[in-house]
């Protein structure tokens, strides 16, 4: 045979080089060695920097990468994508010449160590090349490699827990969250909730806390709002995974055939959707920058064992495995309890767990242990061998003052040595600094003045169902350098009927109410504890007390104006009285009134100021608008506002249309405003939100300091 079996479309590999962490800087190049048989005559080209890249022309048959290698932070996909990118260059023709072996041989490199990537029909095979030598990458294969190192330079930690729920994993994936962001690494989070609803929307308070909103409208899980208030960044509800989406996606997909016939099941179909959903999730930047994040965080909803979430534990095993032991970290967070008044601390229930989680597939590379006091040396050594988990990657997170204080736990017991190490990430991993974080938990713990304020809610027997609006009152305080004392006021014990059904209940309320600072009225829906919510808001009013009403509470606070100073009697929400003549709050028209679930009015909108020099605005720091969270189903009836504004309650804010009222604010009082949005799903440590900043400095008597403590925070637009 005279034709070379090695003819055909230009293919080139190409070599990765470690050295610097930025992909610009790597080092890539194709380079034939050697056709034993033929003798190729490579053609020699500059690129713009005047090196030469050989070139040379081959035909690669059907090729099998026969052991994947993987080296510090690249692999040889790296090889694989690199000859696919440059299948479009140009045909170059070859001299040919005589010899007697049958194989090509190609060199290539990656990371540290020096590979020869070798060619026989078929086949490659990998061996140790150290005379190969590296040349930059020309520019035209820049961006693509940058894009292609990102998409494969993704870590991921995974967060799971024993023996009891409420643990406090999503405070705790938060911390590493931040201890490695501290580092210089960029992080983005994954909650997956085992439950089979495909949302939180449609979820009870009562039963599992607070519907925390995205920006792009996702009703999700309440530690999400963890994640984006420790780690200031922007999720997606696509970081929320639940059991419902991954079987929806599933079922869609099996109508429209995309499973070509196959029998559906758990393995390998929804453990598959699992894996594909994860890493699609953790390639989309959540921080504004434009590539894919170091290190994505997974926190796994639930105890370990639970049968609801075997297929993700199944799904988690098999990623694991895949990635390698460099690309995958499992913390697990346990209960190191304290029995009674024997006060020893006991390592039986983490014993059991862990034993649980490795039975799955699965094995702890870090030990988070809660207790309520550190735990002692022996505890952690008897930990350490029974579970098979070097001690000081045992890690003991205590209770504390308050939750700033976990990430610096973290960073005092190393925490992120021990996950750099294992994600072997130490070259692009600096030391912590959370110099601003240790100020900000310290400077908490060292405040001596506090603020009472009341708040008064429906779900006040669980305080997880106003988390967002406890986090936002305590970045504001903090902010004014006063410690928030929330007065909790359940609605129903303020109305007149409790005063002969409840009547100590009754008259507590009503004192917490008259002793406080100022009142706050958060959202909620259903007529329940609607009255004694209006009596509150009355209260406020007449007695000139700091106001602010949140959602709902703006719609209370119309209800009662239009009640008490219009004279409408019969004045009503449609939600509690379909039949009233008055209807001062409409449902919107829009809205779906058959189905539940994400059917609302949600997400980022944009408020417009109509009246510029309002105290709103000036919270604000003065903006044309803002941009805020809704999740609301009802809006005030724009019918009645002349009316309302005639009798002082002004409405100062508006959506794009300006029939859509957002913020209301009355007249001759020092504070009294309501906003339809929910302003504490932006509220950040740092960037405190400014209504619930301005009921702070109202109840202090400090508003007119407004001006020098808010330009711009959460929320405002320029």
């Amino acid at each position: 045979m005279g034709r070379c079996a090695a003819r055909g479309s230009v293919r080139r590999l190409l070599r990765v080089v470690g050295g610097s962490q930025s992909a610009k800087q790597r080092v890539l190049t194709g380079e034939a060695v050697k056709c034993h048989k033929h003798h190729h005559v490579m053609r020699e080209e500059r690129c713009g920097k005047g090196h030469r890249v050989p070139r040379v022309q081959v035909r690669l048959l059907s090729i099998e990468i026969t052991q994947r290698i993987f080296l510090h932070r690249t692999n040889m996909e790296y090889v694989g994508f690199a000859s696919r990118a440059l299948q479009s260059q140009p045909h170059k023709k070859q001299r040919r010449s005589n010899s007697n072996n049958s194989s090509c041989q190609f060199a290539t490199r990656a990371a540290s160590s020096r590979l020869r990537l070798s060619y026989s029909p078929g086949i490659y095979s990998v061996q140790a090349n150290p005379t190969s030598r590296a040349l930059p990458l020309p520019p035209t294969m820049a961006a693509a490699a940058e894009e292609e190192e990102g998409r494969l330079a993704t870590k991921y930690v995974l967060i799971t827990g024993g023996v009891v729920s409420g643990l406090g994993k999503g405070v705790t994936a938060s911390s590493v969250g931040v201890v490695l962001k501290s580092c210089g690494l960029r992080v983005t989070c994954i909650k997956i909730d085992p439950y089979l609803n495909t949302d939180a929307g449609t979820m009870s308070p009562f039963e599992h806390g607070e519907v925390f909103v995205l920006d792009d409208g996702g009703e999700v899980d309440l530690d999400l709002g963890n994640y984006e208030r420790f780690l200031d960044v922007t999720l997606t509800r696509e970081n929320n995974i639940t059991t419902g989406k991954i079987y929806q996606s599933v079922i869609e997909k099996e109508r429209k055939g995309d499973y070509l016939g196959k029998t559906v099941q758990v393995v390998p179909h929804v453990t598959d959707e699992i894996k594909n959903w994860i890493r699609s999730v953790s390639s989309v930047p959540v921080d504004g920058q434009a590539r894919p994040a170091d290190v994505c965080v997974i926190e796994l909803g639930g105890t370990v064992g639970d049968i609801e979430s075997m297929p993700f534990i199944e799904a988690l095993r098999q990623l694991s495995f895949s990635l390698g032991k460099d690309n995958f970290c499992l913390i697990h967070v346990s209960l190191v309890p304290v029995l009674g008044v024997v006060g020893e601390q006991k390592t039986k229930p983490t014993q059991h767990s862990v034993r649980e989680l490795r039975a799955l597939g699965l094995t702890p590379d870090l030990l988070a242990c809660r207790s309520a006091q550190p735990l002692i040396g022996s505890v952690k050594e008897k930990l350490s061998q029974f579970c098979h988990v070097p001690v000081e990657n045992i890690l003991d997170i205590h209770d504390v003052p308050n939750i700033w204080h976990v990430p610096l736990i973290l960073r005092n017991q190393k925490a992120h040595d021990a996950i750099i190490k294992q994600l072997n990430l130490a070259r692009s991993a600096g030391p912590p600094e959370l110099r601003d974080w240790t100020q900000m938990a310290e400077s908490y713990d060292n405040l001596s003045n506090s603020v009472k304020i009341a708040l008064v809610g429906k779900y006040n027997n669980l305080t997880d169902s106003y988390l967002s609006v406890v986090k936002a009152l305590l970045h504001s305080s903090v902010a004014c350098s006063l410690k928030p004392s929330i007065q909790w006021v359940a609605a129903s014990d303020l109305e007149d009927a409790a005063a002969t059904s409840a009547p100590d209940a009754h008259a507590k309320a009503w004192e917490t109410l008259k002793d406080s600072s100022c009142i706050l009225i958060p959202g909620g829906f259903g007529d329940r504890g609607i009255s004694g919510m209006i009596l509150a808001a009355k209260y406020a009013r007449e007695n000139k007390v700091p106001y602010l009403g949140i959602c709902l509470g703006m719609q209370i606070s119309v209800i009662e104006m239009s009640r008490h100073v219009l004279g409408l009697g019969d004045a009503d929400s449609e939600e509690f009285n379909t039949d009233t003549p008055d209807r001062v709050v409409m449902y919107m028209p829009e809205v779906s009134k058959t189905h539940m679930g994400n059917t609302m009015r949600l997400g980022c909108r944009r408020t417009f100021f109509r009246k510029p020099d309002c105290l709103t605005s000036k919270l604000y720091g003065s903006p044309p608008h803002v941009d805020e969270r809704h999740r609301h189903r009802y809006e005030v009836n724009p019918s009645f506002v002349p009316m309302l504004e005639k009798a002082g309650l002004q409405f100062v804010g508006c959506d794009e249309s300006g029939n859509r009222m957002e913020i209301v604010e009355l007249q001759d009082h020092p504070f009294y405003i309501g906003v339809q949005y929910h302003p504490e799903f932006k509220s950040r440590p740092r960037r405190p939100s400014p209504p619930f900043t301005g009921l702070i400095l109202a109840a202090t008597e400090h508003i007119r300091t407004l001006a020098n403590i808010s330009n711009g925070g959460a929320g405002a637009s320029e």
